[in-house]
């Protein structure tokens, strides 16, 4: 590389490094989420249902917790609900929201993908101290990003 340009060489950036590990994980996650028939994507938003089981969300606040926009969320939650795990309905309170709530298969699954989060930090090969350092790191990162 010529001189003077070493701190754009693709192995000393930090950005590659969050997203090469950030597609590896969400590779890992595939084989653990095939058995229960959901997609990484759709884990997270079951996994944000599944805090308050009894509670309906708008698709706004389920995108607001999974960092997604509703254009992205919206195929997403169709697909869910097609296979059962969710249902979405009008808010009889202003008819322009969408709310979601888990249907009792939806939280039938949750027993089933346990411990998907136990199994995938066994084969990041990290401890429990290494896991909860990264993750406060990372949130950091979001944080300061915005």
């Amino acid at each position: 590389m010529a001189q003077g340009y070493e701190q754009l060489e693709l192995d000393r950036q930090l950005c590659f490094a969050l997203y090469s590990a950030s597609r590896a994980v969400v590779r890992a996650y595939g084989p653990l989420l095939d058995e229960a028939g959901i997609t990484y994507p759709q884990y997270l938003a079951l996994m944000v249902l599944w805090d308050e089981p009894g509670t309906a969300l708008t698709v706004g606040e389920l995108g607001e917790a999974l960092r997604l926009d509703t254009g992205t969320l919206t195929p997403l939650l169709k697909r869910l609900e097609q296979a059962g795990l969710v249902a979405r309905t009008r808010d009889v309170a202003d008819e322009r929201r969408v709310l979601v709530s888990l249907t009792s298969e939806g939280l039938a699954l949750r027993d089933r993908v346990a411990q998907v989060p136990f199994e995938l930090v066994e084969r990041m090969g990290i401890d429990e101290a290494t896991g909860k350092r990264l993750k406060r790191d990372l949130q950091r990162v979001l944080d300061a990003l915005g």
